[in-house]
């Protein structure tokens, strides 16, 4: 089964390169975004699952509301999307709860930065996500975790997917960077090999990242992002479909295997 999940989040990333963002345009960049997503899916008949900072949750009611009504899963991406403290593992997952009506059983730490198991654990998550297991300059060396789901104490490690020989991440980034027939590639070689696919994206690429004096991103970040993002979605979605690839919320797989 694909699992398609979407991180949704202040669109903080602009400061990483030393740029300013306003809060404002934070939330409605990512708010404009969710709902590209939202509309995609729908127009697919797929499920997704969302990891939500309960700050955008708390700014976006409306795609929280979608979400919702529509029949995704909406899970943890913690609290605030540019700092975190531990107790905002159980604060983030109970708000979220608060605000949605919906349970609340996964968690995935921004940037995919490490997180104590132990207090994951703690929070009440049955699953964590957090993990890319590749090799990242400046982000992570990984090579050493299991490629596919396993357990840690009682939470389930789901990390997201690689290819199985040399571990070539299928995420956001190749999305943007490599052509689409490659990704298509590699996309169903890790599906044989695992009997599901793991794959993330977030509502910001959806907006043209190319003005560099206000974001300041590399060619390797904004690249097909925009209208070409959701063209590409789109056609992978069709694909998807046409291949008979079942999509799941990430809870659903997780009951699968627990």
């Amino acid at each position: 089964m694909v699992l398609l999940s979407f991180d949704i989040e202040e669109f903080d990333m602009p400061f990483e390169y030393g740029k300013e963002i306003s809060f404002e345009d934070q939330i409605n960049i990512s708010v404009e975004g969710c709902h590209t997503i939202l509309d995609l899916l729908a127009k697919h008949g797929f499920k997704a699952t969302f990891f939500s900072t309960a700050t955008f949750a708390i700014n976006a009611p409306d795609v929280i509301q979608r979400i919702k009504v529509e029949g995704h899963e909406l899970a943890s991406h913690t609290y605030y999307h540019s700092k975190f403290e531990n107790k905002d593992l159980l604060a983030s997952r109970l708000k979220l709860e608060e605000l949605s009506g919906l349970p609340v059983k996964g968690f995935r730490m921004p940037r995919m930065a490490p997180v104590s198991e132990q207090e994951i654990e703690d929070a009440g998550y049955i699953y964590n996500s957090s993990i890319n297991p590749t090799f990242l300059p400046g982000r992570y060396n990984n090579l050493h975790i299991p490629r596919t789901a396993f357990k840690q104490g009682k939470v389930i490690q789901l990390p997201a997917s690689v290819t199985p020989i040399f571990r070539i991440p299928l995420f956001w980034l190749s999305f943007h960077n490599f052509p689409l027939w490659y990704y298509k590639h590699i996309f169903n070689k890790a599906y044989r090999k695992d009997g599901y696919v793991n794959i993330y994206f977030h509502p910001w690429e959806f907006f043209d990242l190319n003005d560099k004096e206000r974001f300041g991103f590399p060619r390797y970040v904004s690249r097909n992002s925009g209208v070409k993002m959701t063209e590409r979605l789109d056609n992978l979605m069709a694909w998807m479909k046409k291949n008979n690839y079942p999509t799941h919320t990430i809870s659903e797989f997780i009951a699968t295997i627990a």
